[in-house]
This record gives C-alpha cells, structure tokens and sequence, in this order.
C-alpha cells in the first residue's frame, strides 16, 4: 500500500510550484464580474423557511447531543399530546357511560346530558 504524499511533504512540487510565474494579464473588470457572478449565485440560492429549516435539520442532526435532545423533545410532545386525546375520550366515554346506566335504571326518564 502506497503512503500518502501531502502536498507539504513533497519537495520536488513545492519547487515547481515556486518557479511558476504567471505572466498573462487578467481581463478587464475580471474582478467585478467574479463579484457579480457571487452576488447572482448568493440570491438565487437564498433558500425560503422550509429550505432553511430543513438545512438546520441537515446541519444539526450529526451531533449526537442534539440529535438526542430533538428525539427526546418529540417524545415527550407526543406522550403529552396522547395523554390528553386520552382524557378528552375518557371524559366522553365516561358521560356516556353515565348516561346508559340512568336510561337502564329509567328508560322512559329524558336524558339528563340535555336540557
């Protein structure tokens, strides 16, 4: 297996790389239009809140610790919300439960849940 050569270990290219000289000129306004072309490209790639959010997510995520605390904040977001569709049906269930005894103790008494 060959070791692998950085650039900064290998003499012969550091030497290359010093004698090279550049001697074409840039063309006019080169610098300006590199400048606009970055400006162009930074605006059509502004993303909107759903780009943006799913970045954060992309970025975030990886790291253990925030990954945990995501999942960790989810579960306990849906253990609250399950716990209170689960009272909400309780109540319902148990108001009618209440309801079927009184009809089967009187089945000609009104229901008592109306007015």
């Amino acid at each position: 297996m060959k070791p692998i050569q950085t650039p900064d270990n290998d003499e012969h290219l550091r030497a290359v790389l010093g004698g090279w000289v550049v001697d074409t000129s840039l063309p006019p306004r080169f610098q300006d239009q590199v400048w606009q072309r970055i400006t162009r490209t930074e605006i059509r790639l502004q993303p909107g809140f759903w780009g943006s959010l799913i970045r954060l997510v992309e970025v975030a995520l990886p790291r253990p610790k925030i990954a945990l605390s995501y999942v960790a904040t989810l579960l306990v977001l849906g253990v609250a919300a399950g716990s209170m569709t689960a009272q909400v049906r309780s109540s319902h269930v148990n108001a009618d439960l209440g309801a079927r005894y009184v009809q089967s103790l009187d089945p000609y008494r009104a229901d008592t849940s109306q007015p």
